[in-house]
């Protein structure tokens, strides 16, 4: 193996997860697998992967037919490999590739991705290339992932992001714009006193015009501590 910097294992139930400095994970990658909740039966793959979280947290919860999982950075690729044959994780498969070049070879069911929040240009960026990647829209836009999506999803299939509320309208309009209606959105903030930080968002293709807004999910009590909604949804003690 090549040497990785910040290289470290982290459990998540029975799953070991590879991680590093450049490719770590947070609470929205938790909020995010369990707002999508695959079934036992679906096809599914998390685009933008990073370390492989959201695909590794889907698989120790729910246990899909099948997981890919596209990464356009190596490191993070090699890091979900060695998560893959250290946990023996079985139809789980990480692609190396650019989202805009993925194909796939049987529909499927579900896809979910979290992505760059920032636009390209937009706020100060971080000095290492591999964070400004994942945080800001420098090698793929939001209607990338949505046309991709388009592309690889089943009629019906679900389409299930993550991003900032200030995102909400461009999210939308890049959904319906490639024939994938906007269909179930849940906002998460810190408390009952503080402003939404994250909007989760799902997208039927072909679906009808219907918006499902369901309750907002609260991370923290009022004492500081943590929401039992919060830790529901994580594989690890908070």
């Amino acid at each position: 193996m090549a040497q990785i910097e910040g290289h470290s294992v982290e459990k998540l139930g029975s799953t070991l997860l590879h991680i590093s400095s450049n490719h770590r994970f947070g609470t929205d990658a938790f909020l995010l697998a369990d707002f999508a909740a695959p079934r036992h039966k679906d096809t599914v793959c998390d685009l933008c992967s990073g370390c492989g979280i959201v695909a590794a947290v889907m698989y120790e919860r729910y246990r899909p037919k099948s997981i890919e999982t596209v990464e356009i950075d190596s490191e993070g690729v090699e890091l979900q490999k060695l998560t893959i044959a250290d946990s023996s994780l079985d139809n789980y498969n990480a692609v190396c590739c650019d989202l805009k070049e993925w194909q796939v070879e049987h529909e499927l069911d579900v896809i979910t991705c979290n992505p760059p929040y920032k636009r390209e240009g937009a706020g100060i960026k971080n000095a290492q290339l591999s964070a400004v990647n994942a945080r800001h829209e420098v090698l793929c836009r939001f209607e990338d992932v949505c046309r991709a999506a388009a592309k690889a999803l089943k009629y019906g299939g679900r389409l299930c992001v993550c991003n900032r509320p200030e995102r909400l309208c461009d999210m939308m309009c890049d959904m319906r714009a490639n024939g994938i209606e906007p269909k179930r959105m849940k906002l998460v903030s810190k408390n009952t006193d503080s402003k939404p930080w994250l909007v989760l968002l799902e997208g039927k293709k072909g679906g009808s015009p219907f918006l499902q807004i369901e309750n907002t999910f609260y991370t923290y009590n009022s004492n500081g501590s943590p929401s039992d909604e919060l830790k529901s949804i994580y594989l690890q003690d908070i």
